[in-house]
């Protein structure tokens, strides 16, 4: 079974398999464990590469091409895309003939799957407010219970029965409570399938990545719009690339790998990014199926908005199990179509005959690599994510622990049971008549289990190892979210320490804010509980000669050890000499956009976005400048106003109290038809949608941003409010409206700069959560009126801003507003292009434009 692994290692290959491309670099690529330290750190860094495959070929390649190939015609112009450029392509609806999607791009997405959870019952009375009444494609869509599945209250258990009779009546996929968490549903079900899109109303859709189908999270009127109209809006983000070298060792699993990863890549190098992670057959053939789900599941917490593995012969392994699994056991449910409709070995056929794959040459954002081999195993917290510690260190500090947990998504499934009860049974004790005594969990530690669904649970019972579980005095769950997202029974009491092979261990989240929550691998949490203290059970060995971790930029191959075809390398000369005749072409035009140009991406020649009828092609205002980073939706729009629904219902009231927990005189200084603009990560923190329409509702039509925060983004456009991010003019404003002496951090700040966690962030999408706002130290004014213009030329995707009477006037390139995001904003959010499209008897021309009088 491509999916079990005895004490997490038999599917690791043998020495004898491996593949060195040389000697030098034995070390790397054996097997055998290795370690993995902070302190010291041993970091390696191979020159960034920003363009796939684009490496130099060997010499002796290049002089005996022979003669047909260097003759031969030149190939036919292609858009070289990424894995996840071509998924997005493949789902996207009403693309110019021609167009390739890149990053950057917005797009009407027609996901393939969304799920829903918990949260149903909000998007279907969203959706029934709409006006709609019928779900557009049944098939697209699923719904399960999960997070709150302890919880049998009146209130709670008449929601989940209006959620499932809203299912049946929509003749939708539905999953009662108790039979598994929605994203292992998604993926053990069929629905997550490789090549695809499906998206859910929940931050860890990343898991689906492991599977390489591309997951990324939705908020409940994205949800709304897709039960509606079977779409959605979504911008593709940048592409970060993570390639994976040497070989897992033994002892070290997936968990320890996204862990590590969190801890040494901690300054938000994938916040909002989409990452593929990559590498040489034999370093992926070390990862199986559940580790990457592990992986990509947590690579919300890393802060990226996807995590998409490879499809390859491991991932082909697995499907080839599950197609006869289902086949074997066709289990007839009552709410729900068979497996075996999605699980089939024809569909593989047509899946496999033709895999997506990245293109060659493929344009990335970043590029990061980790060695595999150089990796041990690895604890998060406490309490955060991105404080991350060798196991062997929190061993030697003895630190005591009171609760444990095999719970969740990320590492709960059958491989991860067996993993734990391993540790128990390898400390079973036999005495002279060859009676077994079972090992148990150490006086005073409480140790929680949940398997991740129902299948797998009963998988876990076929093998002996959930039974071994519970002799060992665990304490059973039942399949859901539970500790997890703080539910139910098990949780964290002031002053209590506990450990968890979960995803999520901000403050507060599972339990007290005066609780300590550490993550780790399965059976580090199951050996921790049989011991009372954070401890590992033994099964890694560090190697002789480990000199530390090896991780940077780049993708960690030597270029010594660089092997391409010759058709790959001559593909480099002709890319490299496009690109020069290019640069040559752009030179004598004197052209003033290559220094704008994002890295690692060719100068584009000027191109005119379509403007709908009645939309603005400029939008232009006096800038109004809010010098803060990490501006969080709490100081935009104060939370004790967002469940006043008479209050939030009335945008006289809104106008009132907008950014009022950043600035109380906002009010008095911001004028109707202001452009605002703030510093970098700005709308962070909390989903409440109310942050964009406050600033609606103080008639600012335009935000502009050094960067957003993703899911204020999202509903920025949701509600109709624009926004474009400009760092340059972020940068401009501090030189100029910042006294050197009094200068502060911010000053200096960029879009690298550290965004940190706080202390807890239960309600937000966002990952990871915001950093506490950071407002200048000594500024006088925390609002500013600059006297600067700020023009927004949509049709040329290019902004101008004139820094005052008489001042200096610059013109920099910007994303594209496409007409599909323009109509969503024309029809005053996504709520009502989802009305104008359930009634397709209202002309798009009577709509009325928020921004008719802003028209240049």
């Amino acid at each position: 079974m491509a999916t079990l692994r005895g004490g997490r290692s038999l599917q690791r290959l043998s020495p004898s398999t491996l593949f060195c491309p040389r000697a030098r670099a034995a070390q790397r690529c054996v097997p055998a464990a290795t370690h993995l330290h902070h302190r010291p750190r041993n970091l390696s860094f191979a020159l960034p590469r920003r363009r796939a495959e684009t490496i130099d070929a060997f010499p002796s390649l290049l002089a005996n091409t022979p003669p047909e190939l260097l003759s031969r015609a030149a190939p036919t112009p292609t858009t070289p895309q990424t894995l996840t450029e071509k998924i997005v392509q493949r789902y996207s609806q009403g693309l110019p003939q021609g167009k390739f999607v890149k990053s950057g791009d917005y797009v009407t997405l027609s996901p393939h799957h969304c799920m829903t959870h918990d949260n149903s019952w909000p998007v279907a009375t969203k959706f029934m407010a709409i006006g709609a009444s019928k779900i557009h494609d049944p098939k697209q869509i699923v719904m399960t219970l999960d997070h709150d599945v302890q919880n049998k209250s009146e209130k709670n258990l008449k929601k989940y029965t209006q959620i499932e009779e809203f299912a049946k009546s929509q003749g939708v996929d539905f999953y009662p409570a108790g039979r598994g968490i929605g994203h292992q549903i998604m993926v053990e079900e069929g629905y997550a399938w490789p090549g695809t899109m499906a998206v859910a109303s929940d931050s860890h859709s990343n898991m689906y990545g492991g599977v390489a189908c591309l997951g990324t999270p939705v908020v409940r009127t994205d949800a709304a719009s897709i039960w509606a109209t079977g779409r959605t809006w979504w911008q593709i983000p940048p592409i970060a690339r993570v390639n994976f070298t040497g070989i897992l060792p033994q002892g070290v699993t997936g968990k320890d790998v996204i862990v590590a990863l969190c801890g040494l890549f901690n300054n938000d190098e994938v916040l909002n990014h989409a990452i593929e992670f990559t590498g040489h057959s034999n370093t992926m053939r070390s990862l199986p199926v559940d580790d990457r789900l592990a992986i990509a599941n947590m690579t919300t917490e890393w802060g990226a908005l996807s995590g998409l593995f490879p499809i390859d012969d491991v991932l082909k392994g697995w499907l080839r199990y599950k197609a006869t699994e289902a086949s074997m056991y066709k289990a007839p449910s009552p709410t729900a179509s068979l497996t075996s409709d999605r699980f089939n070995h024809q569909r593989l056929d047509e899946l496999l005959s033709d895999p997506l794959t990245a293109d060659k040459g493929a344009t990335y954002a970043k590029e990061l690599f980790l060695d595999l081999s150089t990796l041990s195993p690895y604890v998060s917290g406490p309490n955060s994510v991105k404080v991350a510690t060798p196991l062997n260190e929190l061993e030697d500090q003895a630190i005591p622990i009171n609760k444990a947990y095999l719970v969740s998504c990320t590492n709960s499934r059958r491989s991860d049971l067996a993993a734990a009860a391993k540790v128990f049974k390898n400390a079973a004790t036999t005495d002279a008549t060859g009676k077994i005594t079972p090992a148990k969990i150490k006086d005073g530690v409480q140790f929680y289990i949940a398997a991740a669904s129902l299948p797998e649970q009963r998988a876990a019972e076929e093998q002996g190892d959930w039974q071994a579980l519970l002799a060992a005095g665990a304490q059973p769950l039942p399949s859901g979210c539970g500790p997890c997202i703080g539910l139910g029974t098990g949780l964290l009491e002031p002053g209590e320490v506990g450990i968890s092979a979960s995803n999520r261990n901000f403050k507060g989240r599972m339990g007290s804010t005066e609780a300590k929550a550490y993550l780790a691998s399965p059976e580090v949490v199951a050996a921790s509980a049989l011991k009372g203290e954070i401890a590992g059970p033994g099964w890694y060995e560090r190697p002789e000669g480990w000199e530390g971790v090896r991780s940077g930029e780049g993708d960690g191959i030597a270029e010594e050890d660089r092997m391409i075809s010759i058709e790959d390398a001559l593909d480099k000369l002709v890319r490299e000499a496009e690109a020069a005749v290019m640069e040559g072409e752009q030179a004598v035009a004197g052209s003033s956009d290559a220094t704008s140009a994002s890295p690692g991406m060719e100068t584009e020649v000027e191109t005119m976005t379509d403007i709908l009828p009645g939309f603005p092609e400029k939008v232009t205002g006096e800038i109004l400048w809010c010098d803060a980073d990490n501006v969080n939706t709490d100081a935009i729009y104060p939370g004790k106003y967002t469940y006043d629904d008479a209050f939030s219902s009335d945008p006289a009231k809104m106008a009132t109290v907008t950014m009022e927990n950043y600035d109380r005189d906002f009010g008095l200084v911001a004028r109707a038809g202001d452009i605002l603009v703030s510093g970098f990560n700005f709308g962070c923190g909390s989903s409440r949608e109310q942050a964009a329409t406050a600033i609606l509702a103080k008639k600012i039509p335009l935000v502009v941003a050094g960067s957003f925060g993703n899911i204020f983004g999202r509903n920025s456009i949701n509600n109709a409010l624009m926004g474009v991010e400009v760092p340059k003019l972020i940068r401009r404003l501090r030189e100029s409206f910042s006294d050197g002496s009094k200068s502060s951090k911010l000053d200096k700040a960029s879009p690298s700069t550290p965004i940190t966690e706080p202390t807890q962030n239960k309600q937000s999408l966002d990952s990871p959560p915001p950093a506490p706002m950071s407002p200048p130290a000594m500024a006088s004014r925390l609002t500013v009126r600059t006297g600067w213009t700020f023009t927004w030329d949509v049709r040329r995707s290019r902004v101008v801003v004139v820094e005052g009477d008489g001042g200096r006037e610059w013109t920099q390139r910007v994303g594209e507003l496409p007409p599909n995001v323009q109509e969503i904003i024309a029809r005053g959010g996504l709520e009502g292009w989802v009305r104008g499209e359930i009634e397709p008897g209202k002309a798009f021309e009577e709509t009325v434009y928020r921004y008719r009088d802003l028209r240049g």
